[in-house]
């Protein structure tokens, strides 16, 4: 289980790490009423079908004034939001410079908040910085230095991180239990578990009061090193104080915790507990969590249970057929995972790739070559279409049978197929051109090679290495 995402599930991700500012779009009759919906819809249809983040969406909001109508402050920060709450940062961030470059309206506090954060995902830290020592100093408020701290965090830059609290403390801005949290959350990521310990003191020290995600946080960070000790202390604490409204994923962070110290009993009651808090929107994210956690605790007929449960209380999705097909991998049972494999595609979803990927690799895994070709053809007929980890799962099988020409077949389709970012593993990759060498096809060596540079899989200094020694071997 990994404890930083169980975490940001016990609240959304901007609140656990400090968010000064709202990000969650509210609905627009709410911001306007009823009056103003129709600019608010025709300006919002004409701006949100541009899904290119290279394609800018100035020209349209300058063309919306050039024909006459008006704009208020309060729809466009909803459009940020909105943009923002989809990912479309690029666009967010455009809005919000258009407000200001144009002069339409001023720059505040909570403004510059909100344009750090859509800097440091559109253009990373360094020009977060630069920003920030634009901005006005009488507009270097709390919300401001709650934004940049968050910036660090979201990087995992400890010490610069560091030096925004201690700025905050000098201007009197650590009051509040965000703050602590933001840096908690950022030593527990990076394990600095002791500091962790500290700043929970200082805490209590400054009478900054502990909510649940402080101790959410602390009881993650105990189950990280099987602290039972701990857990168990964080656990009580949260379950007497009225203050704390306990979830289902704070029971399942104990679970992690109890499973991997081997307390598989306390580990199952933990998640008993789970299951019995899980309601809401956020349902699907907690059955398929915990359908992982029960496969950790090597309790098959607890999955299977939990599986029928899942059918009953929700809509299934793509990611609850990933969860269930992995659990029963983990057993082995590929009987049972190949029945789920035909339950969803008789649900119509929409055929991702990475669901059948699942069989393929136990099948590749397993040396059932021919029943993954056979699979991969019957993803092809359904409309799927393989991706690099698909034949890179069947060059590993050939590689482990032995079947080194097929492998090299096998990865060079991974290759072709490749998004940027994705890489075989070195063994592999040195195995497959280990094999060409002794064959004595230098030529098919040196296409594959060519196929990892153009893909920025290899460097050119690595490509021409790689080459030379082909060629003194030849």
């Amino acid at each position: 289980m990994n404890f930083a995402r169980l975490v940001t599930r016990l609240g959304s991700r901007n609140t656990l790490v400090s968010s000064f500012h709202s990000t969650t779009p509210l609905p627009a009759h709410h911001v306007f009423g009823r009056a103003g919906m129709d600019s608010l819809n025709e300006l919002y249809r004409r701006i949100s079908p541009v899904g290119d983040p290279k394609i800018s969406i100035v020209p349209i909001l300058d063309r919306w004034i050039e024909e006459g109508r008006s704009v208020n402050k309060e729809q466009l920060v909803s459009f940020i939001k909105k943009f923002r709450y989809y990912k479309r940062y690029y666009h967010a961030l455009e809005i919000s410079m258009w407000m200001t470059d144009k002069r339409y309206f001023p720059l505040t506090s909570g403004g510059a908040a909100l344009r750090l954060d859509l800097i440091s995902k559109v253009h990373g830290i360094e020009q977060v910085e630069k920003y920030f020592n634009d901005i006005p100093q009488q507009l270097k408020a709390l919300e401001v230095y709650g934004a940049l701290l968050n910036c660090y965090v979201n990087v995992k830059s400890v010490e610069k991180a560091e030096a925004v609290m201690q700025k905050m403390r000098d201007l009197g801005f650590c009051r509040e239990t965000l703050t602590y949290n933001a840096m908690l959350n950022l030593y527990y990521q990076t394990g600095n578990f002791e500091n962790l310990d500290a700043l929970m003191h200082e805490m209590e020290e400054n009478g900054i009061a502990y909510d649940k995600f402080t101790l959410s946080i602390r009881l993650s960070a105990f189950a990280a090193v099987s602290d039972i000790e701990g857990m168990e202390k964080t656990i009580k604490k949260m379950e007497s104080d009225s203050r704390v409204v306990l979830d289902w994923a704070i029971y399942a962070a104990a679970a992690s915790g109890y499973t991997k110290a081997g307390f598989v009993d306390k580990a199952l009651e933990m998640l008993k507990k789970s299951e019995g808090l899980i309601t809401g929107k956020k349902e699907n994210s907690a059955y398929n969590i915990l359908l992982t956690q029960y496969a950790a605790t090597g309790k098959k007929d607890e999955v299977l249970r939990l599986w029928e449960l899942y059918k009953k209380k929700a809509k299934i999705y793509n990611r609850g057929y990933f969860s269930i097909i992995s659990a029963l991998l983990k057993f082995d049972d590929l009987e049972s995972a190949e029945k789920i494999f035909e339950e969803w595609e008789s649900q119509n979803l929409t055929y991702d790739i990475r669901v059948p990927n699942f069989l393929i690799a136990a099948y590749s895994r397993k040396g059932h070559l021919d029943r993954a070709e056979t699979f991969i053809n019957r993803v092809v007929s359904k409309g799927g279409k393989p991706v690099a980890s698909t034949w890179f799962h069947m060059a590993q099988g050939y590689l482990q049978n032995n079947q080194i020409s097929n492998a090299v077949e096998m990865m060079k389709k991974a290759i072709v197929v490749s998004k940027p970012g994705w890489k075989p593993t070195s063994e592999s990759l040195a195995s497959c051109l280990e094999h060409l060498k002794r064959e004595g096809d230098i030529d098919k060596a040196e296409q594959l090679i060519k196929y990892l540079l153009d893909k920025d899989i290899i460097s050119l200094d690595v490509q021409e290495r790689l080459l030379n020694r082909m060629k003194e071997e030849k």
